[in-house]
């Protein structure tokens, strides 16, 4: 009986969460004249898959898909390469004020990016970046201290002992990170890029700040050419939406093990 329970609230709280999914892709496939019918219409009479080729054909979105995904792809990839060293740093080697310089890295946790925008946008504005892709890229080379925390915490709980037998053996450090330590990170790795890549893709402000030039937009920035001024083409803004939400929620699906796996072994060890 309490099983049963469980299971019927589980389910009716998951319908909460599927309805507005579920609204968004009927609002797609309806037809103009049932977009706002009263009371509203859930099944449209007739399903118009064309919609959706319709709304992507209105816009530029082979170029936008192509800029979002350079940006996600490098800013992944710069992500995992300064985090992981950053990190390996602050687990395995004793130096003056390490202690200290992961609380400062701690800090900027605290910051809200709202802050720091404008004195970012007055630096790549002096660097000639504005208009350019280089930064919503460049800035993750230099890491993230969510993340720096995340694979920190994860390499604390890898015994030393491995460290040791391959120093013993002649390896270098740098080859004992990527040899040794790095496979064994594989699911904080995939978390931080599971992370990072969703971030990059469904970023909308970074693009609208530093992007001035249509060719630049990403796919968030080309969802809002559907809002004029005197009107809002919902029909489109549904279908597009669904359509720049399957790779997220493909990623996720295949990947909710590795996430579940990277979070829990984390752990607090400190």
């Amino acid at each position: 009986m309490k099983k049963a329970l469980t299971y019927t609230l589980l389910i009716l709280c998951s319908l909460l969460f599927i309805a507005p999914l579920f609204w968004a892709v009927t609002t797609a496939l309806k037809s103009q004249q049932e977009l706002y019918l009263f009371p509203p219409k859930w099944i449209p009479s007739v399903w118009k898959f064309s919609n959706f080729a319709e709304a992507w054909n209105t816009q530029p979105f082979n170029l936008f898909l192509k800029n979002t995904l350079v940006i996600t792809a490098l800013s992944t990839l710069g992500q995992l390469i300064s985090c992981t060293l950053v990190a390996y740093g602050f687990a395995r080697f004793q130096f003056k004020g390490r202690d200290f310089l992961f609380l400062v890295v701690l800090a900027t946790m605290m910051i809200p990016w709202e802050v720091t925008m404008i004195p970012q946008y007055m630096e790549f504005n002096y660097l000639g970046w504005i208009n350019t892709l280089k930064p919503l890229i460049v800035p993750s080379w230099f890491g993230s201290a969510y993340y720096i925390f995340l694979l920190r915490q994860f390499i604390l709980t890898l015994p030393r002992e491995l460290d040791e037998a391959a120093t013993i053996d002649g390896a270098s450090k740098i080859t004992v990170l990527f040899r040794i330590i790095v496979p064994l990170m594989a699911p904080s790795l995939i978390l931080v890029a599971v992370f990072q890549v969703m971030s990059c893709w469904n970023d909308y402000l970074g693009p609208l700040i530093f992007l001035n030039d249509q060719t630049k937009y990403t796919l968030t920035l080309g969802l809002s050419q559907f809002k004029g001024m005197y009107g809002v083409d919902m029909q489109s803004i549904m279908a597009i939406t669904c359509l720049i939400s399957i790779p997220p929620l493909a990623i996720f699906f295949f990947a909710q093990r590795y996430i579940v796996g990277g979070i829990a072994t984390t752990g607090i060890k400190g």
